[in-house]
């Protein structure tokens, strides 16, 4: 796909009213356009005040205008931004009077796309700049901030460095076979091979510690009815949103809330009580339960502290999906002798606390950080997509693969050139066109 050399333009600011707005343009050539809105060109890098004019050369608005010649500016194409006032009318005006000098209106993304095919940002970096528009929270937002600087395109130019320097030993072998090259030494070819699956092993843990940023953590609170599910959504999220009564089926619909722990966003679900009901409304919400929790990444199954998990708890257990995470909350022990705590048995996580009285909530929080995969404070994630997460796990099989196949020297060389393909598509060194239409569509409007 090659750098587009048209002229696009849009408004760079969020819809709504605002002090300021910034409409954007890109192209090979604005001359024109900025004589035509501006009466003259300005000088380059410097913020100029400037009336922005329409065809009669009557002033629409008046701001500043910033001129960045390329290729050093964002796309890497001359650019121009026209910071005027941030009512909706007038930068519809000003955007409409660029697409009258020549200009069109930009696809989502296509700025940042053109800065990609500039070679002003490679893609991991590019997706960063969408996640941090995204980011939901400071610890997310330093995230994708340390990937829009390069540190995670570095981890992985990194590795594939070291997999073309092992290819080039192992080629050498065996594209010369009669030449005076020396074999690559197997016993070194294996210890850089584990070397390098070690260093994508720790790349991928810090990947998916970083892609919980993104999307949370998707937490279902499950269990009998009356057992405290709504409460403990209430205790999570701080304020009342779910309704609590002593009646059995008061939650008929699921009930979801965002909740930051230590800046990781967790996606709390409350649900219906679990049991048979002959309440047809009930009946369709209990379904909805069970279709919820196997979408969840995690499971809180709500009994009574003080009368243990009952066979109706046990059903509900043997009924969660295998891979999803568990933890018993046994809530309400402010009702009995019990302390809050927290013990494991199995492949359960128990954890003793109220809802009530908040007494316990702490080692429940601690307990989903934990499932979570992250350490508070830690400060070596990246915000990884699914992409990037399924081509590291491809890329380790791959490795895998052709650490058993050391001595088949064919082999052995296409898996290190199939781990090398599927590293160098993270930061789209290779990349298929429709792939980078389907990343960039889902940028916003002028970036």
């Amino acid at each position: 796909m090659a750098p587009g050399s048209d002229t696009i333009a849009a408004i760079a600011t969020a819809p709504g009213k605002g002090g300021i707005g910034i409409v954007r343009v890109s192209g090979a050539d604005l001359g024109p356009l900025m004589a035509g809105i501006l009466g003259r060109i300005p000088e380059p890098r410097k913020a100029v005040r400037s009336r922005f004019l329409d065809q009669r050369g009557e002033g629409l608005d008046q701001g500043l205008a910033i001129y960045f010649v390329g290729p050093a500016s964002y796309t890497g194409q001359d650019s121009l931004e026209l910071h005027g006032h941030g009512g909706p009318v007038v930068l519809q005006m000003v955007l409409e009077r660029c697409l009258e000098l020549g200009a069109r209106l930009a696809h989502p993304g296509e700025f940042t796309q053109r800065a990609f095919l500039n070679d002003k940002l490679d893609l991991a970096q590019a997706e960063a700049v969408a996640d941090l528009i995204d980011a939901a929270t400071t610890v997310s937002a330093r995230c994708a901030m340390r990937s829009l600087s390069g540190e995670f395109s570095a981890v992985i130019e990194s590795l594939v460095a070291q997999l073309i320097e092992l290819r080039m030993l192992v080629e050498a072998s065996l594209d010369f076979p009669e030449e005076d090259i020396e074999p690559a030494d197997r016993s070194q070819a294996v210890r850089r091979l584990e070397k390098l699956s070690a260093e994508t092993a720790r790349a991928l843990e810090r990947g998916r510690r970083g892609s919980i940023l993104r999307t949370g953590l998707s937490v279902v609170i499950a269990g009998r009815p009356n057992m405290g599910k709504s409460s403990l959504l209430n205790a999570l999220a701080g304020e009342d949103l779910a309704i609590v009564t002593a009646i059995p089926g008061t939650t008929r619909d699921a009930i979801r809330q965002t909740i930051q722990i230590e800046g990781v966003p967790l996606n709390i679900i409350d649900t219906a009580g679990l049991r048979d009901s002959a309440d047809e409304v009930e009946v369709l919400g209990i379904g909805r339960t069970w279709e919820m929790i196997q979408r969840a990444d995690a499971a809180l199954l709500i009994v009574e502290s003080g009368c243990g998990i009952l066979p109706a708890d046990e059903a509900i257990l043997a009924r969660l999906p295998a891979r999803i995470a568990r933890i018993v909350v046994h809530n309400k022990v402010d009702l009995t002798t019990k302390q809050p705590c927290r013990e494991t048995e199995g492949e359960n996580q128990h954890v003793h606390l109220s809802a009530k009285t908040g007494q316990g909530l702490d080692l429940l929080r601690a307990t989903l950080l934990e499932i979570a995969g992250w350490q508070p404070g830690s400060e070596d994630v990246f915000m990884a997509r699914a992409r990037h997460l399924d081509a590291l796990v491809r890329a380790a099989g791959h490795l895998d693969k052709a650490a058993r196949v050391v001595s088949q020297i064919e082999l052995f060389a296409e898996e290190l050139r199939l781990a090398q393909s599927e590293l160098s598509s993270i930061t789209g060194e290779f990349a298929a066109d429709d792939l980078l239409g389907e990343i960039f569509s889902r940028f916003c409007i002028g970036k």
